[in-house]
């Protein structure tokens, strides 16, 4: 069994079906998973390492981690921004996925 306090399971997202549904809540599941503990490990890491070139250089390591991310250029936050973007996009498309032998989790792959 699993655990499914508000019976997402049961529920038929955009009428794909029960496996669809199923396998859009695992691999959100496993997204987000992945999000948290990278967002912890960057929150515990982040006073600690300080890259030595620009723009990084200019960006204090004794202030809070939101408060960093406000001091970074726009262009390197749209750049951060992007490329999670790229691999979202990279990691879901069909086309990408036939190639490598796979499917899309909401139609039977893993």
């Amino acid at each position: 069994g699993y655990w499914d306090p508000l019976n997402l399971a049961e529920l038929n997202f955009w009428g794909a079906g029960d496996d669809a549904t199923v396998g859009f809540l695992r691999h959100a599941e496993i997204k987000h998973g992945r999000v948290a503990m990278a967002a912890f490990v960057g929150y515990c890491v982040q006073s600690n390492v300080h890259f030595p070139w620009a723009p990084f250089n200019s960006i204090p390591t004794n202030i809070a981690p939101a408060e960093q991310w406000a001091q970074l250029p726009e262009a390197a936050k749209w750049q951060i921004i992007l490329f999670v973007g790229f691999l979202e996009v990279y990691s879901e498309h069909s086309f990408i996925l036939e190639k490598y032998g796979q499917t899309h989790y909401m139609k039977g792959g893993k």
